[in-house]
């Protein structure tokens, strides 16, 4: 359970049980592009990190939601984690992902999948700078890393206002229904297994939105909002892990919590001018 308290808190999915068909919310007008995913499956873990890290990459627009927000707020894993890193009540909270799809379409093209080519995200918590300014329904995130294994297919993304970035990413099942997952790129090497365990959550009731702005090194000026629906979760086994090695800000950040296995939404979303 607390896996799926760390979502909501920190990917602010939303979970409840319901007989009632998910209904994908419709997106705002104005979208510059039409994104489609369908029948994804992924890995997610939840990360603290040192804001100091990436702090070129934050848009004067945006900060940081600190873990110490969240344990002020009342969120029982923040206030755990404080206790046991009181140093770290200014790092940040995120979370990152390994996701294949059975459908990724932007504008009707689709990416050229590598043997069990996958996406990473790597997106954190964030808020407006400024507290009178409006970002806009769904929760705002600043995606950090976004790595595709299709160099002109990131290129592409970039084209149409989606931030990505090449990187050599793999997702597969094993014929035991342990899931590997792994991520080469320059600085970077992470190494994932997860084995989907107990009881699956979310499913019919489950839908939400969330806003991804770019990093402010990248020349992507857009933001991207996504909407989705019908999210399946289950808990990986206490034998799952995370490994992350390298000279990349990931390497340094600090695993909160229970990684997910999610699978069986629908996604629909779009590039969005600042």
């Amino acid at each position: 359970m607390r896996g799926v308290l760390l979502m909501i808190s920190l990917a602010g999915f939303a979970l409840p049980s319901s007989e009632v068909p998910a209904q994908v919310p419709p997106l705002p007008d104005g979208a510059l592009t039409h994104w489609v995913v369908d029948q994804p499956e992924e890995i997610i873990t939840y990360l603290t990190f040192d804001p100091a890290s990436v702090e070129r990459r934050v848009p004067p627009a945006l900060r940081f939601i600190t873990v110490k927000e969240l344990a002020e707020g009342g969120v029982p894993w923040a206030t755990e984690y404080l206790t046991e890193h009181p140093s770290h009540g200014q790092w940040g909270i995120s979370f990152f992902e390994i996701v294949r799809m059975r459908t990724f379409d932007i504008d009707g093209r689709t990416p050229d999948w590598p043997e069990h080519g996958a996406a990473a995200l790597w997106c954190a918590r964030v808020t407006a700078s400024d507290p009178a300014s409006d970002l806009g329904p769904g929760q705002a995130l600043l995606a950090l890393e976004f790595w595709m294994p299709d160099r002109g297919y990131a290129a592409y993304m970039r084209e149409k206002g989606h931030y990505a970035e090449y990187g050599d990413v793999r997702l597969r099942e094993d014929p035991k229904g342990r899931w590997w997952g792994a991520v080469n790129v320059d600085g970077l090497s992470v190494v994932a297994e997860c084995i989907p365990s107990g009881a699956i959550t979310g499913g019919a009731g489950s839908a939400g939105m969330q806003a991804i702005f770019p990093p402010l090194s990248s020349i992507v000026t857009d933001f991207v909002r996504v909407a989705f629906a019908g999210h399946r979760v289950q808990e990986c086994a206490g034998d799952s892990s995370w490994r992350f090695h390298g000279s990349h800000p990931l390497a340094n950040a600090v695993v909160v919590g229970s990684s997910l296995f999610e699978y069986g939404y629908d996604l629909i979303g779009g590039a969005y001018p600042r």
